[in-house]
């Protein structure tokens, strides 16, 4: 949670509103839509869910005039296009991307029907990451932007995650330098040939031990395409850096213990 995002925490409050007797589970529904099916199930079974065949339970709308900039980020985990409906959720794409371990990014994936003390309420969580640890499933509001009513929505979403065993975060914003560095990173995520060998120059390098960044590109015998590569080892994972400050050449790289290290940024 610590690492990438700053996450919201849910006040005591809005988990009163919510109305759990002993069956909730069961009576709370949630929708999941495959091709133009929608198909119930309750919480209590979400676990039996196909959610890979699953596509957003909303669609995704452009229209003149629309406050929000929806679009598509390309994630490189997935080698295909994701729906966004603001450059918050592009930054979470993007980040959930970098951070590894992610195996799908479900947009939109269910519509979730609940009881509050105003009555029967529906949520649609931004994104269920399905991962190769436990899914996450994730809200995506500016702190500002949080009223009492999202709250109630979040703790019903919380109470859903943790009855199937997933994760559950809202989240509200990113770390100093975390949007810098994971935008310059992604600039070399895709496929990159290399006839050169420079990447296994830069790893060999790396070796020696924590160093500049410019240091470590001057080791190699074309440094000037390095940095291309180099960029493209941070993103993966081949190779480190703190998180702390932008990437600049006095930046400290290090050899990363393992090729693609799953973390968590929520």
């Amino acid at each position: 949670m610590s690492d990438l995002a700053h996450a919201h925490t849910i006040s005591p409050e809005a988990a009163t509103q919510l109305v759990m007797p002993g069956d909730w589970h069961a009576r709370w529904t949630t929708a999941w839509r495959h091709g133009k099916t929608l198909v119930g199930c309750s919480v209590k079974d979400l676990n039996q869910v196909d959610m890979l065949s699953s596509v957003p339970v909303r669609r995704f709308t452009w229209r003149t005039g629309q406050w929000h900039r929806p679009g598509l980020e390309y994630l490189v985990t997935t080698d295909r296009h994701h729906g966004f409906e603001s450059f918050e959720e592009e930054l979470l794409l993007l980040a959930a991307d970098f951070a590894g371990g992610l195996v799908e990014a479900l947009a939109q994936p269910f519509r979730l029907r609940f009881q509050s003390t105003n009555g029967r309420e529906d949520h649609i969580p931004d994104y269920l990451l399905l991962t190769h640890g436990l899914p996450f499933l994730i809200d995506v509001r500016p702190a500002d932007r949080i009223s009492h009513e999202d709250e109630v929505k979040f703790a019903a979403s919380a109470e859903v995650a943790l009855a199937a065993g997933w994760n559950y975060a809202v989240v509200t914003g990113w770390r100093e330098h975390t949007v810098g560095l994971v935008d310059a990173f992604s600039a070399g995520r895709r496929r990159m040939s290399d006839p050169l060998g420079l990447q296994e120059e830069l790893l060999s390098a790396a070796e020696g031990g924590p160093q500049s960044f410019g240091a470590l590109v001057e080791r190699c015998s074309l440094p000037a395409v390095a940095r291309a590569h180099a960029v493209h080892l941070l993103w993966h994972r081949r190779l480190g850096l703190p998180m702390s400050g932008p990437l600049r050449d006095d930046s400290t790289v290090r050899l990363s213990p393992v090729r693609r290290p799953v973390i968590s940024p929520w």
